[in-house]
């Protein structure tokens, strides 16, 4: 790529925001947001997929094959060696989403 004024910007950018989250506090935080969102998001989706009433099979394998991309992502030692805060970040995300699918199950169950 070329040395421009805009690709200095966005590499600017990013050093910085990954030497700020280089901080264990605030990399504990953008864990815990993320996590969050996960159980937002699966909370919506199971809702939204739920109240359609079309796709659902659809959506539910798409949702796991989702998953299992993201586990195989985090969990293998060729793609990452060292891993980042986004492949952390994602993995979160989907504990979230995977905690909040087991939440909504209960609720269903009872």
């Amino acid at each position: 790529m070329q040395n421009t004024r805009l690709t200095n910007l966005v590499d600017s950018i990013a050093s910085r925001l990954g030497e700020w989250f280089l901080n264990p506090w605030r990399r504990l935080s953008l864990l815990l947001i993320n996590f969050f969102f996960g159980f937002f998001l699966g909370t919506a989706i199971s809702t939204i997929a739920g109240q359609r009433g079309v796709l659902d099979i659809v959506i539910a394998g798409f949702l796991v094959v989702l998953t299992e991309v993201t586990s195989r992502i985090f969990y293998s030692s060729s793609f990452l060696a060292k891993r980042s805060l986004l492949v952390e970040s994602l993995n979160v995300l989907k504990v979230g989403f995977i905690y909040s699918m087991f939440v909504e199950s209960f609720k269903l169950g009872s």
